[in-house]
């Protein structure tokens, strides 16, 4: 493994990785970019449709949105801790980010109905009370948290109608607990200083390695072999193996970032990742013109990876052209400003 990079390129990292999940998300969010109608059209999951959408099944679904959550838990450490040190209230500061992520995701909704940004803001809040905690514990939250989380969603799958059992194994077991945990993950790996010096800590990334990767085998095999019984508990399977293949995911990139050739190659996607929020909002009016324009009232899983794609390569490019004339996103700099007001920086 080559030398820790600097913290500079380690935020480079970052934005690569955020703008890899950028990706992700897009091939679950194409397909609800149009809602279908009862009595009308369906797509099609027959022979290569259907292995595609087992494979989004198995490798996409719900683990790049939690990638994104993790992505956030880091950004919340960082914000908070750079605004203390400017003498700043560090969690009356990321309190008033939180809410104005929440203005900007209600009126989202408006026009995507399957926008997370306002769920987001309000998980969010939840991270506070642990800005001034140890490492220690938040480890022991954080272990807790998984711990029951996966509990509830084995409740789902193995104890169904268990009358208050199965409210409360579906209130632990939904996705915004997943959110949260990704959330805490991330700001434990920022607090800890794991992201600005992966190399130090290679036995514990082994560690987590060798742990989930068999997690994320056996269940994705499971889920495949659900999605072919069209079992009735494969969203609680896929749900089920979204920490542990985050976590591959995660570890993985952050050792493959390392190398600097990787991480310069690769650049432009961070260019992507670095006005992510411009691009999460955008990507739903680029994904409905392509679709326009390819004149599709539904969207075949094939249709989705096309669309994807397309929609990734004019946000890596416009990016690209965009930073070459602005420090930051459009969107990002309405952000900033909601957050600090007229104090916020130039654009240029």
């Amino acid at each position: 493994m080559n030398p820790s990079v600097t913290q500079k390129e380690r935020i480079v990292s970052l934005d690569i990785i955020r703008g890899l999940a950028l990706f992700g998300i897009l091939f679950i969010n194409v397909a609800a970019y149009q809602v279908i109608v009862e009595g009308g059209p369906m797509p099609d999951f027959s022979g290569i449709n259907g292995i595609i959408d087992k494979l989004i099944d198995i490798f996409i679904e719900k683990k790049f949105f939690s990638i994104f959550s993790f992505l956030f838990g880091v950004g919340f450490y960082i914000f908070a801790s750079r605004a203390e040190a400017r003498g700043d209230k560090p969690r009356w500061r990321f309190a008033r980010r939180l809410l104005a992520l929440l203005l900007i995701g209600i009126v989202h909704i408006f026009v995507f109905w399957g926008s997370i940004l306002a769920i987001y803001a309000v998980i969010g809040f939840l991270l506070i009370p642990f800005y001034n905690a140890k490492v220690s514990t938040i480890s022991k939250w954080l272990f807790a948290f998984i711990t029951v989380h996966i509990l509830s969603i084995l409740g789902q799958i193995f104890m169904p109608n268990q009358g208050a059992f199965s409210t409360v194994f579906g209130f632990l077991g939904n996705d915004a607990v997943t959110i949260f945990i990704m959330f805490l993950t991330g700001f434990l790996v920022a607090k800890a200083d794991w992201i600005s010096h992966v190399s130090k800590y290679t036995k514990q990334i082994k560690w987590i390695q060798f742990v989930t990767f068999p997690l994320f085998v056996g269940i994705s095999l499971w889920i495949w072999f659900a999605a072919q019984g069209e079992d009735q508990n494969l969203q609680f399977i896929i749900g089920l193996g979204v920490i542990p293949t985050t976590y591959f995911y995660l570890t993985c990139l952050f050792v493959i970032l390392e190398n600097k050739k990787i991480a310069k190659l690769l650049k432009p996607i961070g260019r992507v990742g670095q006005m992510a929020f411009t691009n999460y909002l955008a990507q739903s009016f680029i994904g409905l013109a392509i679709m326009s324009l390819m004149g599709l009232e539904v969207v075949s899983p094939s249709d989705v990876v096309i669309i994807a794609i397309l929609t990734f390569v004019i946000q890596i490019i416009f990016s690209v052209i965009w930073f070459k004339f602005f420090k930051m996103g459009p969107f990002e700099k309405l952000w900033r400003f909601m957050t600090y007001g007229r104090k916020a920086v130039s654009n240029k």
